[in-house]
Parts: C-alpha cells; structure tokens; sequence
C-alpha cells in the first residue's frame, strides 16, 4: 500500500462578494511561504475558480445559511478573501495563542517528507 503524499493544507477564510459571505476553506500549497498562501492562490493564472470546503453562504440581505461540502466560487466575483484567523484574531489571548500553535505545527509539518 502506498502512503498518499498531501501537497495542500486547508486555511479557514472569509470570502465577500457583493451579495454573500462565504465561510469555509480553501487547500493552498504547503511549500507556499506562509504569508503568500491566498495571494498565490488568487493570482494563479490557469485558475477561475477558488474551491472551497465546508462552506457556509450568507446573503448579505438576510435570510438562513446555506451549508455545502464543495463549493466553486468564480475569481471575478470575489471583492475580498481572507483568513478567518485574523477575523477572530483580536478576540481573546487565547485564540492568539491558538494561532500561534498551528501555525508552528503546520511550519514542523511542511518541513516533514511523506
């Protein structure tokens, strides 16, 4: 059997368009330096589309969340992405240490051969 080697890690993140806001994640190269991740993401040429997982819309008007395992959203249409760490950020000490942590761990993990 052979081992599946992941070349993606997820990133929580915020995307706004003009009428919704999606929350989920997107999967971004893990040899991409840290603070490059969306912005390499965004800027890939062949790309049109930004996956994303888990995602939850809300209609900037109202209404109930829809909730979809996978979801495509068109680059032309996104007027913001970013991290949902840095949304809840500034909330509390330990969310900052949190963040810290993973981001320590996912930095051990990117330099550890599958």
């Amino acid at each position: 059997m052979t081992k599946k080697v992941v070349d993606t890690i997820p990133i929580e993140v915020l995307i706004t368009t003009i009428d919704h806001e999606i929350k989920g994640c997107v999967h971004v190269s893990k040899y991409t330096s840290t603070n490059r991740e969306l912005t390499d993401l965004l800027n890939d040429k062949d790309k049109r589309f930004i996956a994303v997982t888990d995602a939850e819309i809300t209609k900037k008007n109202g209404g109930p969340p829809k909730k979809y395992d996978f979801l495509k959203v068109h680059i032309d249409y996104i007027l913001m992405v970013h991290p949902a760490s840095q949304i809840i950020y500034k909330e509390s000490a330990k969310v900052q240490e949190d963040v810290t942590r993973f981001r320590e761990l996912r930095n051990k993990l990117n330099r550890t051969k599958f």
